[in-house]
């Protein structure tokens, strides 16, 4: 695995730190936000609050994801998702991640100034996902999946779920290079809650340094998430922050190179003390 990235004026040296990747929701139905940041200006707005917390890396999106959640119309997603892009780019140099499954969505992303794209699928659903990343140069994080998010709660009957996330990530990983995607522009995501019960998630961090072997970065998204929920007895998503953080500190002693939060202040926080701990 090579150890750095470069995006715009960034180098992302893994294994040398925790790098935060805020999510900014452009929808009016996500699970713990929705229609928080639904306009151009509350977009624009969250997102400087992000920055100055200390995000290295925005990943909006403007499909739900949530468990249950039904796919909108590709025009409604571009115009949920590129105004914002173009507004964010035009002030601001940081990373943007466009989080879509649609190459159509993620070329008029990266045309308008997105620089990573991250594919829940993992480049499944849209056949032309990968030809459209290779052509672009631009990094993809492949993340793990069964079925969509409106019937993936009922496809959780697993032998070993580990280690069919690893079979999973390790085709695609080779689907995405034989389309010509440089192996040092791809980073995996074992897909926390998507397709996984309670029991699956947990043993997904008890086994999280096994995706090492597929030698590329690690992105962890916790954030929030039913599976803290539980843990805490807790049923406003809101309300699992300190959950979030000892979530994001186990991936972190795992060897998690990327974590995908809402809370970037706070988990800020988590990721430096974790950082100086265990990098140091």
């Amino acid at each position: 695995m090579s150890c750095l990235l470069n995006i715009r004026n960034q180098t992302f040296d893994w294994g040398a730190k925790t790098y935060i990747m805020g999510v900014l929701n452009i929808t009016p139905d996500s699970f713990s936000d929705g229609g928080q940041f639904y306009t151009i200006d509350t977009a624009v707005a969250q997102a400087f609050s992000m920055i100055e917390a200390g995000a290295d890396i925005l990943d909006i999106g403007g499909q739900s994801t949530r468990p249950g959640a039904q796919q909108i119309s590709l025009e409604e997603e571009i115009n949920r998702v590129i105004p914002v892009v173009t507004a964010i780019r035009a002030v601001t140099n940081i990373a943007i991640s466009v989080d879509t499954t649609r190459a159509e969505v993620a070329k008029a992303a990266i045309n308008a100034g997105a620089d990573i794209i991250n594919d829940i699928s993992g480049g499944t659903y849209d056949s032309e996902m990968f030809n459209t990343v290779s052509e672009a140069h631009v990094p993809i994080v492949l993340m793990h999946i069964r079925g969509t998010p409106a019937t993936m709660q009922q496809l959780t009957d697993y032998d070993d779920v580990v280690l069919e996330i690893i079979s999973f990530l390790s085709r695609q990983i080779q689907a995405a290079t034989n389309a010509g995607i440089e192996p040092n522009q791809i980073i995996i995501d074992p897909g926390i809650g998507f397709a996984k019960n309670y029991e699956q998630n947990l043993e997904i961090f008890h086994r999280l340094s096994e995706l090492h072997q597929l030698k590329c970065p690690i992105l962890i998204g916790p954030s929030r998430k039913s599976f803290i929920g539980k843990i805490l007895n807790q049923p406003d998503p809101k309300r699992r922050l300190m959950g979030t953080a000892a979530a994001c500190c186990a991936a972190i002693f795992k060897g998690t190179d990327i974590v995908r939060v809402h809370d970037v202040q706070e988990i800020r926080d988590v990721c430096l003390v974790a950082d100086a701990l265990l990098r140091s």
